[in-house]
This record gives C-alpha cells, sequence and structure tokens, in this order.
C-alpha cells in the first residue's frame, strides 16, 4: 500500500486586498507519496514560489487544506510550523543558505542543533559521506565548488532524514557539469526511497523526475507521466 506523504485541496493563496488583490495559488490539488519523485516548472511568475512556500510550511493558504503526515498544517501556528519544517522537510535551495564561517560539517549539523539533538558530528559526517563529500567535512564554502556547496546543502536536508526534500531551483547557480552532477545525486536518493519535490523553470531538469506538473497564472496543471 503506497503511504500518501503530502496532500493539498484546493489550496489558494491570495495576496493584498480589494481591487489590489492578487491570486498566487488557485485552486491547487496535489497529492505526493512516499518514494515519488515529482518536479513542478514553470516560468517566472506562475506561482510556483508561492507553491513551494506552502509545500515548505514556509506560508499557509489563504483557503483550501493542505494534509502533511495525515496532518493538516493549513492553519497550525509558526511553533508547529518551525517543528516540522526541522524534523520532517529538508530543503535545498538555488543560493546554498551556507553559513560561510562554518566548515562544511558545521553547516550539515545545524538543523540538529536547532533540535539539541546528541552525537550531532556523526550523524553530520554520514550525511556528507551520503553525498560523495566525506573528504570534504572540514572545509568551508569558500574552499568548495559551487557543486560541493550544493552537496552539503543536500548532506544538510538529509541529515533530520526528513519525510520529504524539496528541492528549489538546486542547479541554478551551477555549470552544466555540476548540474548533471547534482541531479544525479537526487535521482540516485530517490532511487534509494526518498520522497523529492524539485520546483524548476528549466523541462531538462523537470526531465529527471518520475512525473512533473506545469504551473501557469497561479494554476497547477495537469500531471504529465515523463
Amino acid at each position: 500500500m503506497t503511504t500518501e506523504v503530502l496532500r493539498l485541496e484546493a489550496v489558494s493563496k491570495d495576496y493584498g486586498s480589494g481591487d489590489a488583490t492578487v491570486h498566487a495559488l488557485v485552486d491547487i490539488d496535489l497529492t505526493v507519496s512516499q518514494g515519488e519523485f515529482v518536479a513542478v516548472m514553470g516560468p517566472s511568475g506562475s506561482g510556483k514560489s508561492t507553491l513551494m512556500h506552502i509545500l515548505g510550511c514556509l506560508d499557509t493558504p489563504t483557503r483550501g487544506q493542505y494534509l502533511f503526515g495525515g496532518e493538516d498544517v493549513s492553519r497550525m501556528g509558526e511553533t508547529q510550523l518551525a517543528r516540522i519544517r526541522n524534523r520532517r522537510i529538508g530543503f535545498v535551495f538555488q543560493q546554498f543558505q551556507l553559513l560561510p564561517e562554518m566548515t562544511a560539517w558545521r553547516n550539515v549539523e545545524l538543523p540538529l542543533l536547532y533540535r539539541r539533538a546528541g552525537d550531532r558530528r556523526q550523524q553530520a559526517l554520514r550525511a556528507l559521506d551520503a553525498v560523495g563529500l566525506a573528504h570534504r567535512v572540514e572545509h568551508r564554502p569558500n574552499q568548495l565548488s559551487g557543486g560541493q556547496q550544493q552537496r552539503v546543502a543536500m548532506a544538510r536536508a538529509l541529515v533530520t532524514d526528513p519525510d520529504v526534500i524539496l528541492a528549489d531551483e538546486p542547479t541554478g547557480n551551477l555549470d552544466s557539469a555540476s548540474s548533471k552532477d547534482v541531479l544525479g545525486l537526487l535521482r540516485q536518493l530517490n532511487e534509494q526511497g526518498r520522497t523529492i519535490i524539485l520546483i524548476t523553470h528549466d523541462p531538462n531538469v523537470a526531465g529527471i523526475a518520475q512525473r512533473y506538473c506545469t504551473m501557469a497564472d497561479g494554476r497547477l496543471r495537469e500531471a504529465v507521466a515523463v
């Protein structure tokens, strides 16, 4: 039996009010099951960034329901949402979001530090080994290539053993060789059973997913099998 990780039902997001209202998301329906690799593709302004914020519990919908692991997170408070973000979602961003003064393993341990977990160094080292960076654990971001920095970010996303990895334009700042390397790692993680949602504007990047959806004018179009 397939386990459902998340489900959005008629989710909408508005900004502003009256004549100045912007309908960023309109009646979004999306279900992602355990072990799936789903890409959401769309140009700038299509609503995919707003959708990413909703999926990542960085924002809440104006209308509709968002179920994460069977829990309704649509109306949760910030403390509850922060706990879900820290424990159940692994984030990978375009800009890497690494702290420049910290070594690779120190950057990876940060989610564990926030939850006061024990054995943080060993967990961070295991995560770095999983992304092929066991030989760079003491290097700082400025001592790493762009592709290596993104691998550190992926290790940080993995270290809490999250329910889902949410990757927002993970190759946006990488050259073609590094992009291919990072996408290969995402596919490998999915083959190991990780649930991944990839946000991108690039159809070539979306093509590595098992299925993808397209966004336009705040609406999510029918999923297409890859």
